[in-house]
């Protein structure tokens, strides 16, 4: 969605609405797409006192894979993106508050989308006490205990063996 600010820069209109869907479910997170939904965009850009600001929600669920017990999890995300935006910026610096626009023309499309990609933790997990799965035989240790043993450090084997001799 592109949106033209023309009217908002010379002040002949004060704000627009915001209110659309986004399909991201060709974005690629890790090995697989995890957004199945479209993201929720609403909000306005508006102008106040000949400053053009972004203000928008964005809403999205994450369907994915547990990174320690490979269990489905799914988590719902919502945040708000607030900018200023300019055609451009006196100091080259990136500064994260604000968009520059070219042709005073917002591509929305491409600022939710990365947004989104920003807002996807490194790690996932189904809870933040996930046991993972035993190396050994592979048991999901949030659901079931196994009867493994735990390796045992080789400095210590000949302790191990003075105790399995009683």
């Amino acid at each position: 969605m592109k949106i033209d600010l023309t009217n908002l820069f010379n002040g002949s209109v004060s704000k627009k609405n915001i209110d659309y869907r986004l399909d991201l479910s060709n974005l690629i997170y890790s090995t697989y797409n995890p957004i199945k939904n479209d993201v929720i965009v609403k909000g306005s850009v508006f102008s106040k006192a000949d400053v053009v600001y972004l203000d928008i929600n964005i809403v999205f669920d994450f369907f994915g894979y547990c990174d320690r017990c490979a269990e489905d999890v799914k988590k719902s995300f919502d945040f708000s993106v607030k900018r200023i935006i300019v055609e451009q910026l006196q100091n080259e610096n990136d500064d994260d508050d604000y968009i520059v626009v070219k042709n005073r023309e917002l591509d929305l499309d491409e600022l939710v989308s990365e947004e989104v990609s920003l807002s996807l933790p490194n790690k996932i997990l189904c809870s933040e006490d996930c046991k993972g799965l035993c190396p050994q035989c592979g048991a999901n240790l949030n659901v079931k205990k196994c009867d493994c043993k735990s390796d045992v450090d080789p400095r210590m084997s000949a302790l191990l063996q003075l105790l399995e001799e009683e």
